[in-house]
Order: structure tokens, then C-alpha cells, then sequence
């Protein structure tokens, strides 16, 4: 699935790319293409990933392209990485984290209320 996010990310690059050329001119339209070829692989990827993983769980890890678009930035463009965009990130890899495990946690949440009401 991460995998997936790391390509579809990585459109917002080419599009930046391609925004530095004339409109419609050749090399414009060549990393437009590259960019929809991209976002077509993602599109089939993400069918498959909604096949095993509930549509809430794989739209909350959709988030973590945030986290590549910075680094993509960085590296691409040599952008800043701020404090605040650390904090973002990490709250979203929380998030992410979080609802990952949501099962389990609930698994041993109604497990314990289980054990209490049974005592």
C-alpha cells in the first residue's frame, strides 16, 4: 500500500516539473504524460489495496504522502523542512499508527470490559 502512496506522491513532482515549461509545449506535455501514466498505475494499485484493508484504514495512510511531498520537496527542489512540518508529520504518522491498530485496541478494550462485567 505504501508503496502506492510513494508513486502517487510523487505526481506532485512532475507537476512542477512541467509547470517550469510553456504550456503545451513538448516538454510540458511529456512529463504530463509520465504524470497521468503515474496516477493510472496508482489508480490500479489502490483497487487492489481496497480488496484487503477497510476504505477508512487506506484513506487515514493516504495521509503519509504528506511526509513524501516534503521530502520530495527537499530533495527536488531544495525546500525547507521546518519544525512545524516535523510536528505535522509526526502527527500524522500518529494518526496513521493509531487507526492502523484500531482493531486490536478494540479487541482488548471489549476484552477487558468483558473479564470486568464477568467479575
Amino acid at each position: 500500500m505504501h508503496l502506492g502512496f510513494l508513486l502517487y506522491s510523487f505526481y506532485t513532482v512532475l507537476g512542477k516539473v512541467a509547470s517550469a515549461y510553456e504550456f503545451l509545449s513538448l516538454k510540458f506535455c511529456a512529463f504530463y504524460c509520465v504524470l497521468i501514466l503515474i496516477l493510472f498505475v496508482y489508480a490500479l494499485l489502490w483497487q487492489q489495496v481496497l480488496k484487503k484493508i477497510p476504505l477508512s484504514v487506506a484513506t487515514a495512510n493516504k495521509a503519509v504522502t504528506v511526509i513524501w511531498g516534503m521530502l520530495w520537496s527537499f530533495l527536488f527542489f531544495g525546500e525547507n523542512i521546518t519544525a512545524k512540518k516535523l510536528v505535522g508529520a509526526a502527527i500524522i504518522i500518529l494518526g496513521i499508527t493509531l487507526l492502523s491498530f484500531e482493531e486490536k485496541i478494540n479487541f482488548k478494550l471489549n476484552s477487558m470490559r468483558k473479564n470486568k462485567n464477568e467479575q
